[in-house]
């Protein structure tokens, strides 16, 4: 998949390929004592420390020209609680890791994003998300955390131990600490029933509501310059388990998702006029499909094609009007868009910064192929997502800066605070950080 960011001499490249640094060394620790002496040796060297994950940001927020760490030792199951229905799992660990471990021991977290390339830590501090009426962010599903601050010391947290940084650093940008470990909340593995279908674009805007308090799971993708969507719910079932049979699943999630969606977006890149004609096919390539399956199989899917994308939480009660302002934009501009406009939810969670802090909310995000010009697109949808008091997603594309979030997160001093009192040498910075939290 060439799911992970590359680094050649010396230079080291987000998956997305719109961001590139050269860290003045690298580090590998094996263990959490190693990557705290990591953290000291850069004090006494007056550098700057950043771990890295698969640089599926697609924001210069892991980004260092100090230490870059690399986590992919620090992976793997440390224990597993049955009784109190809780995993903990190494920090560099990868979802897919994690989420294949857990089956195989009959367990499953509740709610997951829609790819599982990325590390558990860099996943859980950008605040990655799925789609739930009821279940939250993989950050919400955290019940304790353990990280290595910026003095080397090794601190734990939980709603216990230290609530007031559990409540921060969950989703941490990276600039509270580096988490090495993370205890999640797991249940007991279940089955999603899914229900994939197109649905015209004026019929899932005017039964929104309906459709979000109806499903577990509710999610929907537009595609720009057409009047149509595909729709997903998926709701747990009691079986029996009817996976996606083999043949067609390549069919539809490699051939037609990412395969002819890619000659699509070629085309598309070269000739953007021919952009509307290809929208109308490829939202239609995809015919209604039910099936049932173990979690991760249902939330998750491949992600083959490269693009860019910007995402941006809105309160659920303004999602439908803002979308609507969205699409007006798309039809009167002379931009082409061909990747689909994607919509999910989440309740309200009381994470210092997550996205869905306080509010329950209703996602956007647009994207575009990588290598096609993207800025004029992002920055008029950005437009109409600020004017919603909008929340950037802290791993993809925004222009936001400190000033902008102290207005949309009535506890963005609280964050700041704790980030003065955990790294007052600013150990943890970089130019990113800098711009969305203040110098």
């Amino acid at each position: 998949m060439g799911s992970t960011a590359s680094a050649r001499n010396g230079t080291w490249r987000n998956w997305g390929g719109n961001v590139s640094v050269r860290p003045a060394r690298e580090v590998t620790p094996a263990s959490v004592d190693e990557l705290a002496a990591a953290v000291r040796r850069a004090a006494e060297d007056g550098l700057t420390v950043k771990p890295v994950g698969t640089g599926h940001s697609f924001t210069s927020i892991a980004a260092t020209d100090g230490v870059l760490v690399r986590p992919h030792l620090l992976t793997g199951i440390r224990d597993i609680d049955r009784e109190a229905g809780t995993v903990t799992v190494e920090g560099g660990t990868p979802l897919r890791r994690l989420n294949v471990a857990l089956a195989r021991e009959g367990l499953s977290l509740a709610n997951m994003g829609d790819i599982m390339e990325q590390t558990v830590s860099g996943a859980t501090s950008t605040g990655t998300h799925g789609t739930g009426r009821d279940s939250a962010s993989l950050a919400a599903q955290i019940r304790g955390l353990e990280l290595v601050t910026a003095d080397g010391s090794v601190l734990t947290c939980s709603r216990e131990e230290n609530p007031e940084v559990f409540a921060a650093a969950r989703i941490g940008l990276g600039a509270l600490g580096i988490v090495t470990a993370i205890t999640f909340a797991v249940e007991p593995i279940f089955l999603l029933h899914a229900r994939e279908e197109p649905m015209p674009f004026d019929r899932v805007c005017a039964e929104f509501d309906q459709l979000h308090a109806e499903n577990e799971h509710f999610e929907f993708y537009w595609f720009p310059h057409t009047g149509n969507t595909n729709t997903k719910r998926n709701n747990r079932s009691a079986g029996p388990e009817r996976p996606v049979p083999q043949l067609r699943g390549w069919l539809e999630d490699e051939f037609l998702s990412n395969g002819v969606f890619q000659v699509a977006n070629w085309v598309g890149r070269a000739v953007p006029a021919a952009v509307p004609a290809i929208a109308q096919v490829s939202s239609r390539a995809l015919s209604a499909r039910t099936y049932t399956d173990i979690p991760y199989k249902v939330f998750t899917s491949p992600r083959r094609v490269r693009f860019v994308e910007m995402e941006y939480a809105v309160p659920r009660e303004a999602l439908v009007e803002t979308l609507r302002e969205l699409k007006a934009m798309v039809d009167r501009s002379p931009l082409r868009v061909s990747f689909p406009v994607e919509v999910r939810t989440a309740p309200a969670d009381d994470i210092t910064l997550s996205t869905a802090s306080g509010r329950d909310s209703a996602y956007i995000a647009v994207h575009m192929f990588k290598g096609t010009p993207y800025q004029g697109y992002f920055t008029a949808a950005e437009r109409i997502f600020t004017a919603h008091e909008g929340r950037p997603h802290w791993g993809k594309i925004h222009t936001r800066d400190a000033a902008y979030f102290s207005r949309v997160y009535p506890r963005f001093a609280e964050f700041t605070a704790l980030r003065d009192r955990l790294d007052p040498e600013r150990r943890f910075r970089n130019d990113h950080l800098r711009r969305v939290l203040g110098a």
